[in-house]
């Protein structure tokens, strides 16, 4: 391919940053060219993966559960394994992509920032999820939902309030490298434009959600940010609605990743076996293609494993048989990722397809199989759902006795005015400073917002930034220590 100034990829892979907006005229913001001499040897898009790599939020996921909630075994994943495994596979697609397939050809630096666009948006893609997994999302929203006459009654805008209701770790995600994780200014990591618009997985508002479309069937910001990502959607050559290319490919390593590893854990765990996967996949698999060869090559390492002269265990046997199926499994899903982005590559750079990669590849089946392998014996296991409802308890009880610390002040309108009661003072003081700050002295485009919207965004901001253990361990420390105080008898006194 020769060199095409109008390919999609000149603008999907642009180098600038927001901050250099206000030093630049308008336009796509062209980053500075790598420059060896003077110390630099890595490109914008470089940069972002290792600004994401050491932000704090990044060591959080360390304490935040993927499937399995506070499990004492050190195998099993955590957020920030998972968040690894994704970032490597979209990283290895983005090589394949531009070295074999020569993707993106003729773009300068392309064959280093696509594998790194890619790397960093499967490192930062869970980073705004909050403590328990998708329960935690869950216990937010019904909270809001519950509580919607006493907390959102103020709000008029239905965006707003549909922010709270259907509230999204991929919104908080967003809020939180543009604007909560702060260095020195009010832009957060100041990621590229490249990288801000492929991590935007669901590019639209909490108020035009679409679930027939994988495009827009949950939202990717908040009302907070909607200025943020429209900006950034337009120097990438997009806008609401239409998607960025390289988040389809890391959609697909996301589904790779948790389809084949959630049920590798699950047997790690003893609430199945290899043997209980292969006869799953072979009879749910409907004799498609790539099932049939996963489970014959997997099987035939198992054989050769079990009648090794090793005389291996049956824990053991499990373990090694699974490794080899996961090389298997996650080899078939990235040719067919592959293969599937080539065939369709006009249609995801311009943002519009609405099935996401894998549907449209012959690794679907597998996929969906291996979910439903996983759902039946690892998500609904009820040790799983035990500690679940624990989380959900938790995080229900931790949004009442915040709420109350939030709103009961002396001066409503004003938000760094002192609370009433001794326990309110006590538990506001322990509210991240740096997200009181952002409530306390918002920048201009969000001063003109409802002080009621920043209220519940300092709430959800301070739950999507703990972690399982410290979620536990706080709740049960202000519980201790909060006497004959009521949290709900609080909030109802301050409903206006």
């Amino acid at each position: 391919m020769t060199k095409n100034r109008k390919s999609p990829w000149q603008e999907l892979l642009n180098e600038g940053r927001r901050k250099q907006e206000l030093k630049k005229p308008r336009g796509h913001g062209v980053a500075t060219p790598v420059d060896p001499s003077k110390g630099e040897t890595r490109t914008e898009i470089e940069r972002d993966y290792d600004r994401i790599l050491f932000s704090t939020p990044v060591r959080r996921l360390a304490d935040k559960t993927q499937v399995f909630p506070l499990d004492a075994n050190d195998s099993v994943r955590t957020r920030l394994t998972h968040s690894h495994e994704v970032s490597n596979l979209a990283r290895s697609i983005g090589t394949a992509l531009v070295f074999e397939k020569e993707i993106a050809s003729g773009i300068k630096n392309a064959n280093r920032n696509l594998p790194a666009l890619l790397a960093a948006t499967g490192l930062v893609h869970d980073l705004g999820n909050p403590p328990f997994g998708h329960q935690g999302e869950v216990a937010i929203q019904s909270w809001f939902i519950e509580n919607e006459i006493s907390v959102l009654s103020q709000l008029t805008d239905v965006q707003q309030k549909e922010d709270f209701k259907r509230f999204e770790g991929n919104a908080q995600g967003y809020r939180l490298v543009t604007r909560l994780q702060l260095l020195n200014d009010d832009f957060g990591l100041d990621l590229t434009y490249a990288t801000l618009a492929a991590m935007m997985k669901y590019p639209t508002t909490s108020n035009k959600i679409d679930k027939k479309s994988a495009v827009t069937k949950k939202h990717g910001f908040f009302a907070s940010e909607q200025h943020i990502a429209e900006q950034v959607l337009g120097h990438v050559g997009l806008s609401l609605g239409r998607r960025h290319a390289a988040a389809y490919l890391m959609e697909a390593c996301d589904d790779i990743a948790y389809v084949v590893l959630d049920a590798e854990d699950a047997v790690k765990k003893g609430l199945a076996s290899f043997s209980d996967l292969i006869n799953y996949l072979k009879h749910h698999g409907q004799k498609d293609e790539v099932v049939e060869r996963v489970c014959k090559q997997s099987s035939e390492k198992h054989d050769e494993y079990r009648s090794s002269k090793h005389k291996l265990s049956p824990a053991e046997l499990n373990d090694i048989s699974m490794q080899r199926f996961r090389v298997y499994a996650i080899g078939e899903l990235v040719r067919a990722s592959v293969q599937a982005f080539i065939k369709n590559e006009s249609t995801f750079t311009k943002g519009v397809e609405k099935k996401t990669l894998l549907e449209m590849s012959s690794g679907e089946t597998l996929r969906k199989v291996l979910k439903e392998f996983s759902f039946k014996h690892a998500y609904t296991h009820r040790s799983v759902l035990k500690v679940e409802l624990e989380g959900y308890n938790v995080i229900r009880g931790l949004m009442d006795i915040l709420w109350a610390a939030i709103v009961d002040r002396e001066d409503s309108a004003n938000p760094c005015s002192d609370r009433l009661h001794p326990f309110s003072r006590y538990v506001y003081g322990q509210i991240s400073e740096n997200y009181r700050r952002v409530f306390e002295n918002p920048i201009e485009e969000v001063a003109s917002m409802p002080i009621r919207y920043r209220e519940c965004q300092l709430l959800t901001d301070m739950l999507s930034g703990m972690t399982d253990s410290f979620a536990i361990n706080f709740y049960a420390g202000l519980t201790s220590a909060q006497g004959s105080y009521n949290p709900v008898l609080i909030r109802d006194q301050h409903i206006t």
